[in-house]
């Protein structure tokens, strides 16, 4: 629900790159104030004091142009309507992209999934032919030692991880559902790590190439300019792109690429919610035109709970779904949930039946032991960890939320993970006999899954084998 902002903010800075001067460059416009510096212009001196006392002309763009920002959460403020007509075009977009299903997403996804790939390039090699390049790149290679052994560092970077391969989401085993029985799922699982990972490399070189010249340009170190979160897409990389040569052109390439890649994220999560309702659901919502009509109903409802998102004080609602609802201590608690039930309740060696089945070759047995003993152990821990290193949300910093607003947040987030096992106590109790056989009966697989080639072979056998039997002892 939260996701498609972005993509409205990214819109709107794409519409403003086609401006004959970049307004995020310059101090001369009506949301600027006195304190306004423009680390673009050229034969800019300014010593330390000076650069911490002002504030930049891209930073006083996003939050008193784009965002409007107010005082706090409690200030919600008026509608910024520019940004509310970007929302509604991005959701009539991402309508009517999924509206037929995964055959029209599929096609629109082999444009939006391959596209970003050129852009990246031309900005990766725009990134490296800057000066203070590399010194951007030894910043992105070279790690800090002491910083390995800070637990949240490591506890980021599985976040990082869950969300980047969207896993424990849903949204895989939604698309793979899709496919053909033997598709070749081992396969499509290690690509899709591959691909995955290079690609975030080469991001990474993009990104920090461009942070590096505008580190050199300011003359302060690297540290102090690479920002995280929306801080890095919409201050601190169109503040950079605005020191180049031609920046509307390559500001156009940048936001091009985020939307691409935002729409293929807001892509998967709708079709994931939609499949799943329609597998509840097939009599009602398989008939003709009714897909159509419920994704219509799930886009309209999505987009009036994002009005609050698009206020004055929409940002710091924002902060609070991405901090709490969306974070990855939520994940993390459904993937203990989804690896216990995979490795031992519905069994590590069926599952291994199963994708020989398919596949025709045996997965590595290195699988058994991470879907059995190191996942749902790494989740644990990562999952306690996270609970400890837990800290208040603060905005740029400085602001700090009411304790109702931290209530709320912790509602978001529980919102997103009480439901498992809410729904397996739910069933527990709704089930008939006694409470060991309702346990053991929620424990079993599902009698009418087809079975494997396997188990096809080993049923002939015993009913041969009952029939030789038979044969031997009545003669018939």
């Amino acid at each position: 629900m939260y996701y498609i902002v972005i993509l409205s903010w990214s819109l709107f800075y794409l519409i403003s790159s086609f401006s004959s001067q970049l307004p995020w460059a310059s101090c001369d416009n009506t949301w600027n104030t006195d304190d306004c510096v423009n680390l673009a212009a050229k034969n800019l001196t300014l010593n330390r004091t000076t650069l911490i006392n002002s504030t930049p002309a891209a930073t006083e763009f996003w939050e008193r142009r784009v965002l409007s920002l107010s005082g706090g959460i409690e200030e919600i403020g008026r509608i910024n309507w520019e940004i509310l007509l970007c929302l509604i075009a991005m959701w009539v977009i991402c309508y009517f992209c999924i509206w037929k299903g995964v055959k029209s997403t599929g096609k629109v996804v082999y444009f939006t999934a391959t596209f970003p790939y050129v852009m990246l390039l031309v900005l990766l090699i725009r990134g490296l032919t800057l000066p203070g390049a590399l010194q951007g790149v030894v910043f992105y290679l070279y790690p800090e030692p002491a910083r390995l052994f800070d637990p949240q560092v490591w506890l980021e970077a599985g976040a990082q991880i869950l969300f980047s391969y969207s896993v424990s989401v849903g949204t895989l085993t939604v698309l793979a559902s899709y496919n053909k029985y033997n598709n070749n799922c081992y396969r499509d699982s290690l690509w899709l790590c591959v691909l995955n990972s290079c690609t975030s490399l080469v991001a990474g070189f993009a990104v920090f190439s461009v942070l590096g010249f505008m580190a050199q340009e300011q003359g302060i170190p690297i540290a102090e300019v690479a920002e995280s979160g929306p801080g890095l897409a919409f201050i601190a990389y169109p503040q950079a792109v605005a020191m180049m040569p031609l920046p509307q052109l390559w500001a156009v390439c940048f936001f091009i690429m985020i939307i691409l890649l935002g729409l293929d994220t807001q892509f998967v999560a709708m079709e994931a919610v939609t499949t799943s309702v329609m597998d509840l659901f097939p009599m009602i919502l398989r008939r003709e035109g009714r897909r159509e009509i419920f994704i219509l109903l799930f886009c309209l409802t999505c987009f009036l709970g994002q009005f609050i998102m698009v206020t004055e004080g929409g940002m710091y609602v924002f902060q609070l779904f991405d901090y709490y609802a969306c974070n990855g201590a939520c994940v993390l608690f459904l993937s203990v949930f989804e690896t216990l039930v995979m490795g031992w309740i519905f069994g590590a060696e069926r599952m291994f039946d199963i994708i020989e089945d398919m596949t025709k070759s045996r997965p590595n047995y290195i699988f058994m032991l991470c879907w059995k003993y190191l996942t749902p152990l790494v989740s644990v821990v990562s999952f306690v960890c996270s609970m400890v290193e837990y800290a208040p949300l603060t905005f740029n910093r400085w602001y700090v939320y009411p304790d109702w607003a931290y209530a709320l947040g912790w509602l978001l987030a529980l919102s997103s993970i009480v439901l498992v096992p809410g729904w397996a106590l739910g069933q527990l109790f709704a089930g008939k006999g006694s409470l060991k056989q309702r346990w053991r009966h929620l424990c079993s697989p599902d009698p009418e899954l087809p079975l494997t080639c396997k188990q096809r072979a080993e049923m002939k056998e015993t009913t041969f084998t009952a029939e030789m039997e038979d044969l031997v002892r009545y003669g018939t």
